[in-house]
């Protein structure tokens, strides 16, 4: 049996205690009593009338006394708070008011040629790409894929086609694997130091920590750099990184995973200013090819070769794996589009089959993380190995998004005193330089696209002979005839700027798909570059580098050179056009892991030495936050 309700009680102010309206319910003995409504009409207008003369009294003297007074006064502060506060929020005994946090403005997210670029330092520059370019960056949305380097290649958001679209590329060298013609003033500063393990050794001894090396790293480049190889009509970028920006061993000297973020800012710069990227791990554990760009100099290649050579290729192919991993996540996999798995193995001394083993190993390991087709990671190219390019014609069959990258350079073979400022075969300066490279390179590069796939020209140079500071290593010059001439840049004649600009141009038409080595080289301790003919940026402010690369295109035509030419088709596994790639398996059996024999090991590889990946692995961590930059000089 249920209570009955309990009687309605008169409510005078309309309410319940938890200040929601009640309907008055009339006892049910008592008749409701009768109102006349112009009665009632009279007392609401009272009731009205007497809170307007309460409310003007107390307003009005705070009015004149406090917040007018505030409005004119010099400070400029408005005395006025969001929550409505008539004190005209805290005040001190002054009556002076705190300053009301302004609301952050939201700048431009998007522009183009024109647009005012501030940096995270503060310091402001100028976006010029006269070529229909623009630049898209949005802190609430910082992976948008809507920047455009140029007209003529698609917007990140676009695929890219191998077969139609062209890479203009540069490297960024220098920058995370130090070398002395790229950066000779702090190699100068330290006197006997060959590479960045001496380096690291040296600064470490001076300074008791590796500082020096991070403001490298911090300030070698900034997104004034990056802004303007979009707007020098450039579509691509490599950027090489060495092993010790993931993890170092115990006796490693170098500076533990500080290049790390510097790198991702980078890959940010390029997203913003819509460039494509290829990671080139330019050194590897253990040396592959003994020179200073691997890490260290003079010490042997024992990468593949030498009782520790599967040990340490296994460990690359560790940090292979980690580095895919993260590259292949939503926000980077279109902007960055390749991986280079080693930069030049020396192929002379480790040979074609060791070598094609370990690519073959990678390749497998590498697709294991990222799956088959266009869009599941990127690209992996592997390199020539300083060795004509028709060696590696018939690797990796059926392989799923395979590049081959050379690396091409007359710099090296000898002296050659051809005059580059007389007339070529087409009348213009350049001598017999341009003709030499469209009939050395053009072919190759062509016959690689045809028999291969996809091909790049990784890296070449301006420069015909090796007139530069620390070009052969440091200590080692040059006894070629014309070196005071080629390193007088800041005075070189017309006929000379142009007959570089067409042999560069030359370049540009035999490799079709291109990266200059390299974008910038930094002063010496004289105070200049020295090493002029290897600064895409020194070239294009001085007039021997071309402000559009497509002026190229004919080039070795207009030479007169015939050549084998590409047929403008590729295989489609090699495009990712093939779900389920197969490599055919007589080919995986050729070339086993570990390899049948490598270079300087008596017995079976198998017996050497073994990498374990460590458990749990490796991890690399997102980007952070922008790094200060200083403004580019």
């Amino acid at each position: 049996m249920s209570e009955a309700p309990p009687t309605p009680q008169f409510d005078q102010y309309g309410s319940t205690p938890g200040g929601s309206s009640k309907e008055l319910v009339p006892n049910a003995e008592e008749a409701p009593v009768p109102r006349k409504k112009s009665n009632r009409k009279l007392l609401l207008l009272g009731g009205l009338a007497a809170v307007i003369v309460v409310f003007l009294a107390v307003f009005l003297p705070i009015y004149f006394t406090i917040i007018r007074k505030k409005d004119g006064s010099s400070s400029g502060n408005s005395g006025s708070s969001s929550d409505g506060d008539s004190s005209g929020g805290d005040s001190d005994d002054s009556g002076s008011s705190a300053t009301p946090t302004p609301t952050p403005t939201k700048g431009p997210t998007s522009g183009g040629d024109g647009s005012i670029i501030t940096m995270v330092d503060g310091t402001t520059f100028t976006y010029k790409n006269a070529f229909g370019g623009h630049w898209v960056h949005d802190s609430e949305d910082p992976y948008k894929l809507d920047a455009q380097a140029n007209e003529w290649s698609p917007p990140l958001n676009q695929s890219w086609d191998w077969v139609r679209n062209r890479i203009y590329g540069v490297n960024i060298g220098g920058l995370f694997v130090l070398e002395p013609f790229i950066s000779p003033a702090i190699f100068q500063k330290y006197p006997g130091t060959r590479d960045e393990w001496d380096l690291s050794e040296a600064i470490m001894a001076a300074n008791g920590n590796l500082d020096e090396l991070e403001e490298h790293y911090r300030t070698f480049y900034v997104e004034k750099d990056i802004a303007e190889i979009a707007g020098a009509g450039l579509n691509w970028i490599r950027l090489p990184i060495g092993w010790w920006a993931f993890e170092v061993a115990e006796d490693e000297p170098f500076l533990q995973g500080k290049s790390w973020n510097y790198f991702l800012q980078i890959v940010e710069w390029a997203r913003k200013y819509g460039l494509r990227v290829l990671v080139d791990l330019h050194a590897v554990p253990g040396s592959q090819n003994g020179l200073n760009h691997s890490g260290r100099f003079g010490h042997g290649v024992n990468w593949m070769a030498g009782t520790q050579g599967i040990y340490n290729a296994e460990r690359t192919i560790y940090y292979l794996r980690i580095l895919t991993q993260f590259l292949s996540q939503p926000q980077y996999k279109e902007v960055i589009k390749a991986i280079g798995l080693v930069n030049e193995p020396r192929a002379a001394t480790l040979g074609h089959d060791p070598l094609a083993s370990f690519n073959l190993r990678a390749y497998n390991v590498l697709r294991e993380v990222t799956g088959f087709g266009e869009g599941n990671g990127p690209y992996i190219a592997i390199q020539e190995g300083m060795r004509p390019m028709s060696i590696w014609a018939d690797d990796l069959p059926g392989a799923d998004r395979v590049i081959v990258d050379g690396h091409s350079y007359f710099v090296f073979n000898g002296a050659n005193t051809a005059r580059i400022d007389a007339a070529a075969v087409d009348g213009l300066p350049g001598g017999t330089w341009p003709a030499q490279a469209c009939r050395a390179w053009g072919p190759e590069y062509n016959a690689s696209r045809n028999n291969f796939g996809p091909s790049i020209g990784g890296e070449f140079s301006a420069a015909p002979n090796d007139c530069a500071l620390f070009i052969n290593g440091v200590g080692s010059g040059s006894d070629h005839p014309q070196c005071a001439e080629y390193q007088d840049w800041e005075n070189y004649t017309t006929g000379m700027k142009e007959g570089i600009k067409n042999y560069v141009l030359a370049s540009f038409d035999s490799f079709g798909d291109w990266f200059f080595w390299t974008w910038k080289i930094g002063p010496s301790s004289a105070g200049r570059v020295e090493a002029p003919l290897w600064s895409y940026s020194l070239g294009l402010a001085n007039g021997w580098m071309p402000t559009d690369p497509r002026e190229a295109t004919g080039k070795c035509l207009a030479m007169g050179v015939t050549r084998v030419e590409w047929d403008g088709t590729f295989e489609p596994a090699r495009t990712g056009g093939v779900p389920t790639p197969t490599i055919p398996a007589s080919y995986t059996a050729q070339y086993p892991w570990p390899p049948a024999s490598i270079s300087d090991v008596a017995g079976a590889p198998s017996s050497l030495p073994r990498f374990t990946e460590p458990v749990p692995a490796l991890t690399l961590p997102p980007f952070t936050s922008a790094t200060p930059t200083a403004t580019s000089t």
